[in-house]
This record gives C-alpha cells, structure tokens and sequence, in this order.
C-alpha cells in the first residue's frame, strides 16, 4: 500500500449559466481560463446535474471536444442518452446499447459528463476476489477524508465484470428509472481494462452520484459500460484528490428549468447505478 500527501480540500461549486442555442441542442459556452494562468488541473468539472438526468433532461449541452480542455479522464453520457461515456487519456469511448465501444466525434453532445486531469496522489493494491461493495468499503477507509472528491481509474485483471449500457431516447423522453427496467447487461469473465470513475461526497446530494460512479473500458477497447458489479483478480487503484468543483448548468432553453428537482431521488438512483 502506497500513501501520497494528505490534501486540506475546499470545494468550490460555480454555477454557469450562459448558453447559446443551436438547432434542438443547447451548446453551453464553458467559462474560459484566465490568460498567462496555468489551469487549475484538481477541478472536477461537471456538466449538468444527476437529478436532471434522472428526470429525462437528455438534450445536449457541450461537444465532447470542448470537455477536453477541462479534463484528459471522465465518464458521463451522449445525447438523447445514447450509451455510456468513458473518456482515458484524452480519448473519449462511446459504449452503446450494442456493447460495441463507438469512437465518437468531438462534435457529438453530452447531457451530462463529468472529467478532470487525473494526476496519482494515492496508489492501493486491491486485494484479489474482491467485489465492488467490497472495494467501496476499504477504499472509504484507506482515503484522508469522504467529504471531498476523488477521481478513480483502476488498472488490471477482472475475474468478472457486470455492465450496463442504455438504448439512444427520443422525445419526449421517458425518466431514467424507466429506461433501465430494461437495460442491456453485459457479463464477462478474465477481462483485462481500466475502471475509470469518481468518489462525491454525500453533500452534493441531487448533484451528483453520492459515493462512487464507476465505467469501464477494455483494454482491447472492444467492451464496457457502466459497473453493476466486478471482482479483482490482480489490479491496482489509483486515486486523484480533487479539492474543487465546476458546475455548468443549461440555460432557460433547456427542460432543465421546467422540472421538479425538489424531490429527494436518492433510493432510485442507488436502484438505478447498481
């Protein structure tokens, strides 16, 4: 087991609202970087919110392209909720409902994503035969703190790997809960890749996925998806701390000023994730 420098972490949540719409899509015009300042790389950045989507707010809000700029490591889904997105190494991965890997082009949309430059402060060697509840829980005791962020990719060798993927939507489109009554699942065994995901602490309640959200990406990048479950066979954990949260929300165009986000969604979302 490795340690790396313990970090005094300060969330910071901006809220972005300027947008510019384009055809049916919102394409959000994401906050530029002061020039001659290096970009502060422990930012998550996110865009939209977990409650939206599980709304149905499945229009696009940013290229992909432009999520570069922010971050090399991510996951997050394409429009009208067409599969899941893995972003590695500043290459992003579309995992359709087919469960073929898809190389989108920097022009498609996302409704939600979130990324950052992912930089190791932590490195833990998982014990074999482990299983995700099991990882969640040593790794909640192994990290400085569960109050701030943390981005995860988890190199290795998987005696098991349960994904998900979701079919693309068209308006009007039906709430997320519903849509993954009926998912396409995705089992395999002796799978070598790169879980790539995020640890969010329980006050971004509504804002995020509370505790881990974790997608994989084969290393032959032939297969992935969102994790249900998986079991280590020989891999290795390493963790970024993120102190600082950007949040850029859609305009008053988007659904997303016209829905209920007062609702406390937290038991369906825990449904829907595993």
């Amino acid at each position: 087991m490795f340690r790396a420098r313990r970090l005094i972490f300060i969330a910071t949540i901006i809220f972005i609202f300027a947008i510019t719409v384009t055809g049916c899509s919102l394409n959000i015009s994401l906050p530029q970087q002061d020039k001659g300042k290096e970009y502060n790389k422990d930012v998550l950045m996110q865009v939209s919110t977990i409650n939206a989507l599980l709304e149905g707010v499945y229009d696009g809000i940013s290229p992909i392209g432009t999520l570069k700029k922010y971050g090399d490591f991510g996951i997050g889904t394409f429009a009208g909720l067409d599969g899941e997105m893995v972003e590695l190494d500043n290459n992003f991965y579309q995992i359709k409902a087919d469960g073929k890997v898809y190389d989108p082009a920097d022009s498609i949309l996302t409704p939600f994503a979130e990324v950052t430059f992912f930089d190791s402060d932590q490195k833990e060697k998982l014990q074999a035969g482990m299983d995700f509840k099991e990882f969640e829980q040593y790794l909640d005791t192994a990290l400085p703190t569960i109050n701030a962020f943390y981005a995860i990719k988890i190199e290795g060798i998987f005696s098991y790997m349960k994904t998900r993927s979701v079919p693309v939507q068209q308006k009007p489109y039906p709430k997320l809960a519903v849509i993954t009554e009926s998912e396409p699942i995705f089992e395999f065994e002796n799978i070598s890749g790169t879980i790539v995901g995020f640890r969010c602490p329980s006050y971004v309640d509504g804002i995020n996925v509370i505790g881990y959200h974790l997608h994989f990406i084969s290393s032959s990048k032939e297969a992935g998806g969102h994790i249900l479950d998986f079991k280590i066979q020989d891999a290795i954990a390493a963790i970024d701390y993120t102190s600082q949260l950007l949040l850029i929300l859609p305009g008053e165009e988007s659904d997303f000023y016209h829905i209920n986000l007062q609702q406390d969604k937290q038991a369906e979302l825990e449904k829907i994730e595993k």
